[in-house]
């Protein structure tokens, strides 16, 4: 392990610390004023760190990511992050870290020096649960073998590596920087230097067969990896495939592609444990859980977004966009961009958006744990959902049905209340 040495503050971190005594603990004793809720404890709460720049940007991808320019630079992002960090900890006084995840973009562009202060930092300014899982995302045409050790040495003990798939076809059409050789090179360095990581597959893609799926499957498998995430391709809004769309497979053949896919992960050991994830047995990620379990979550960097508990309410923010005016804002004082509290007739449908994502469900106390609300106030929706056959329910559990799960989305929507 390098040594954590302190990092010295930069004109941006002396501007947070001024300003700390003015916006944020005005904010965070706002915050604990009373409210409509009633939370007997706060959930446990990780960090989301967003590195927003990535070597090209990929045609289907909608998340705030933006092409590394020359003029990129290193450090002046991590004097913001430290800053943002800073200026948000009176929200979040005396709570412990339980889980870290650094996405973006590509945060494996960072150099390994750059990932160690990130980390030293994190470390200097916030109590970290002493088996805190720590994941980092990375793009296989950035796998470095040195640079990898390096950041398993500075504390990083998950990788999360966006394979989307071996066939280089496919990969040249999703906009992939790497190949299916670099795809398989990645996840050797990986298994070298790392005990716990993932692979992102996708499925559905541009002129893909049954056949296909089923050998990007079973070559991910024949790696072992503890854990696995299969998406569909989806056609987001404001990107370059809802401008020019592709041809993709239909729905028919999609359910196949996703019925292959359940069955070969069932019988090589993996447990479906949310919609979209696989995991060894123990190995689920602790992070995405508690995203779903409605937990709590600091998001830093540009455009990152929180979500956060307290005595009598629930607050999201969302932090500014572009890298630029994220870094503009952290040195004027404030990085956060929007900020309201999750409404008691908004709260339903926000648990239940998350919450109803675990294939095995929840237990029906986490509600009211999660909420500050009682369970009755959603009653009607509750029956609503079990009369469709939707979701079931007993004295312990609520949960999909495996109709639920087909339908999801309408299972979702059940809990969203209109006026």
């Amino acid at each position: 392990m390098i040594p954590i040495k302190p990092i010295p503050a930069t004109p941006a971190v002396q501007a947070s610390k001024r300003d700390l005594s003015v916006v944020p603990q005005n904010v965070a004793s706002q915050y604990l004023s009373p409210g409509s809720l009633n939370l007997a404890q706060l959930p446990p709460l990780s960090l989301y760190i967003h590195f927003p720049w990535c070597v090209k940007k990929c045609p289907y991808c909608d998340f705030n990511s933006h092409e590394v320019r020359s003029s990129f630079d290193e450090q002046a992002y991590l004097d913001a992050l430290r800053a943002d960090l800073e200026m948000a900890l009176p929200l979040i006084w005396g709570r412990k870290i339980y889980t870290i995840f650094i996405g973006g973009g590509t945060p494996s562009l960072m150099s390994a020096a750059g990932l160690d202060r990130l980390l030293s930092d994190v470390r200097t300014l916030l109590p970290l649960d002493g088996a805190a899982e720590i994941t980092m995302e990375a793009n296989p045409g950035t796998f470095e073998a040195e640079k990898f050790r390096s950041y398993r040495q500075s504390g990083i003990n998950r990788l999360s590596i966006g394979i989307q798939s071996f066939n280089s076809r496919h990969l040249a059409a999703l906009g992939r920087i790497h190949d299916g050789d670099e795809a398989r090179r990645a996840i050797d360095i990986a298994r070298a230097n790392f005990d716990n990581f993932n692979l992102d597959l996708m499925f559905a893609l541009p002129s893909q067969t049954l056949e296909e799926v089923r050998q990007d499957v079973e070559t991910a498998i024949a790696f072992a990896p503890p854990h696995l995430s299969l998406y569909h391709l989806t056609l987001e809004p404001n990107t370059y495939f809802a401008k020019y769309p592709p041809a993709i497979p239909d729905d028919d053949l999609s359910a196949e592609m996703q019925d292959l896919i359940h069955a070969n992960m069932a019988a090589a050991g993996y447990g479906n444990y949310e919609v979209s994830a696989y995991a060894q047995a123990k190995r689920e990620s602790r992070h995405n859980l508690n995203y779903w379990n409605f937990g709590d979550y600091l998001g830093i960097g540009a455009g990152a977004h929180s979500k956060l508990s307290f005595p009598h309410r629930v607050v999201r923010q969302a932090r500014y966009k572009q890298p630029k005016a994220y870094m503009d804002a952290v040195a004027s004082g404030n990085a956060v961009q929007e900020s309201a509290e999750i409404q008691p007739d908004e709260m339903g449908f926000e648990f239940m958006l998350n919450a109803l994502r675990l294939q095995g469900g929840f237990n029906v106390n986490l509600f009211q744990e999660r909420t500050g609300m009682l369970l009755n106030t959603i009653e009607s929706e509750l029956l609503e959902a079990e009369k469709k056959g939707l979701l079931y329910r007993d004295h312990q559990t609520i949960s999909p049905t495996p109709l639920g799960k087909l339908f999801l989305n309408d299972l979702q929507q059940i809990f969203l209340k209109t006026t």
